[in-house]
């Protein structure tokens, strides 16, 4: 049982992790709870217990041809190719569906991660990654709600005033997560991942996203707007001191203020 781990705090570097702790985290019976944490793993060891559970041969070559190139990758490309090996293990497979379940609910976080990842290879349209990412938007761990995000990334990129369409409806949820979504799976600049360059150009089309933001309570939701707003002011400053003024005249809550002040931080800095 690792339940008494559950309420730690991560440690500040990777040599002060708690073997106790590291082996859990192997074992993937343990989320991690910081990138020192992320960055300590034995990919191959945690792959291959992961397998294990969700009914996947651990020691297939598919598996082991992708941990033997992994040490020519950065650590989070690492991820992708752990999860195209155990999507692609799985195609054969008539109980393909429960397989996928099975990984996008087991205990680890970064098993859950690989199961977001699995949205990228499918081939279904934007309205079909959006429904499967919603489980993994909506996810306790924070790295898994980014993984949703960056799933979708090209997707939306290619294709953006649909994607404003179907995002409507997750910036006026009740779970802060859903809308956090909806507003960092579209900045235009992102981190660590693609820009969306007609966002860049004409941000005012994802406005439609971030009007029901603006005042929103969620210090969460209100980082990821601001941030939207100060990616569109390096392409289009006059746009976003536009948008900050006028939500400053229409909202005198304490949420926009902090919104606007942060957004245009490149604007006056």
């Amino acid at each position: 049982m690792v339940r008494h781990l559950l309420g730690r705090k991560g440690a500040a570097r990777i040599a002060l992790i708690p073997p106790e702790v590291l082996a859990a985290l192997n074992a993937g019976t343990l989320p991690t709870v910081n990138l020192n944490e992320f960055l300590a793993l034995d990919l191959p060891v945690l792959a291959r217990n992961v397998a294990r559970d969700i009914g996947l041969d651990p020691g297939h070559e598919r598996l082991e041809d992708t941990f033997a190139m992994l040490p020519a990758f950065a650590p989070v490309k690492r991820h992708l190719h752990v999860a195209r090996a155990l999507h692609d293990l799985t195609e054969p497979r008539p109980d393909r569906d429960a397989v996928a379940h099975a990984l996008a609910t087991h205990p680890s976080d970064v098993a859950r991660n690989w199961a977001a990842q699995w949205i990228a290879f499918s081939s279904l349209p934007l309205a079909g990654k959006l429904a499967s990412a919603w489980r993994f938007a909506a996810d306790a761990h924070f790295g898994v709600r980014e993984m949703a995000w960056m799933a979708v990334r090209d997707e939306i990129a290619g294709d953006v005033d649909t994607a404003v369409r179907l995002l409507q409806s997750w910036s006026c949820h009740p779970d802060p997560n859903i809308r956090r979504f909806a507003s960092e799976a579209t900045r235009p600049r992102g981190v660590w991942c693609a820009q969306i360059e007609t966002l860049k150009r004409e941000p005012w089309r994802g406005l439609p996203l971030l009007e029901p933001l603006k005042a929103d309570e969620s210090r969460y939701v209100q980082n990821s707007v601001a941030n939207w707003l100060n990616d569109a002011a390096k392409t289009q400053p006059a746009w976003v001191e536009e948008v900050c003024e006028a939500w400053s005249r229409s909202s005198g809550s304490a949420a926009t203020a902090s919104i606007v002040k942060r957004a245009r931080r490149s604007l006056r800095g």
